[in-house]
């Protein structure tokens, strides 16, 4: 088998990247190969396990383009078929139980975005298998609330932004760099102490990315906000279930920014009674990002309070 891994460190300021990636091999297969071309293969590829059918298997994958210290690749790749194929540039000894590690990517200068998502809706397994029209008539369906805003990470994985080849499915772990200085009088005099603490980097979160195109967008969620917190509340529900077949219901939604600096939320909202619905007098302009979704997009400045409300009715 065979994985992809990813460290990606942001920039003291700003939202900079230099990514590498990994690619990790391990042979468990009960022989050694010496001398050994390598080639790996990335994609979804499906394979019929024995007595199982129609049994769906993810390949492992790995790609990228590397150069070596002398300047040639230590991995290329090529498309092949509806998957990508990348080889090894020089023999490789592969033995019974060992794990092996080559680099895989090297970019740096990456523009990336942080952005703060707050989902407020909180469902559940009480209401799993409920059908629509359970839904519509249950007034407490979707009324409790998730107080965790989301941090994700965000970078567009082409060549004008420094990367533009395929991205495998794989491990991502983001470090930013410690941006913070001694002010204590050892450290004025040592500056080599003060240089290596201000070049520290710490962990920021970690989640697994699918394999990705040239092309395509990487958003990473890697954690909760710790300044920003929401609450989301129901403040009507009205409901017609017989004569004219309508349910009227108003949210209110609550986010304190307590950073020292100015922040953008996207609130989205979740229109989960019906497929046909309506939004009236909102607080604020709205995106419909999908049939049954709405984005309100929220900025604050340092340690500032606003809320969201919005009424939506339902037709069927």
């Amino acid at each position: 088998t065979w994985e992809a891994d990813y460290n990606a460190v942001v920039s003291k300021k700003g939202d900079t990247i230099d990514l590498t990636g990994w690619v990790t091999m391990d042979n468990q297969s009960g022989k050694s190969f010496e001398n050994a071309k390598i080639k790996l293969m990335a994609g979804d590829v499906s394979k019929i396990q024995p007595g199982q059918e129609n049994y769906g298997m993810f390949a492992r994958a790995a790609n990228a383009l590397t150069i070596d210290q002398n300047g040639r690749p230590g991995i290329t790749q090529k498309a092949f078929d509806d998957y990508h194929l990348y080889t090894l540039e020089r023999a490789t000894t592969l033995r019974d139980r060992e794990t092996k590690q080559v680099e895989l990517i090297r970019a740096s200068g990456i523009k990336s975005k942080r952005i703060y998502i707050y989902d407020g809706l909180k469902l559940d397994g009480r209401y799993e298998g409920y059908s629509y029209d359970s839904i519509r008539t249950q007034s407490e369906y979707g009324t409790q609330s998730n107080p965790k805003v989301w941090v994700m990470r965000e970078f567009v994985n082409s060549a004008a932004n420094g990367l533009g080849v395929p991205l495998p499915k794989g491990r991502m772990r983001f470090y930013r760099r410690d941006s913070s200085t001694r002010s204590d009088e050892a450290a004025n005099l040592d500056a080599k102490k003060t240089d290596a603490r201000n070049s520290a980097i710490e962990f920021t979160g970690e989640n697994v990315i699918p394999h990705t195109p040239q092309g395509e967008t990487v958003r990473v969620y890697t954690g909760d906000a710790f300044d920003i917190v929401g609450a989301r509340k129901r403040t009507s529900y009205k409901l017609d279930p017989q004569q004219n077949k309508w349910v009227d219901e108003t949210f209110v939604i609550t986010l304190r920014n307590r950073k020292k600096t100015a922040a953008e939320v996207r609130v989205v909202e979740h229109l989960y009674r019906w497929t046909n619905w309506e939004i009236k007098t909102p607080s604020s302009p709205f995106v419909k990002t999908d049939a049954q979704t709405a984005e309100f997009r929220v900025q604050f400045k340092p340690d500032e309070t606003k809320t969201v409300t919005y009424t939506v009715h339902y037709s069927w």
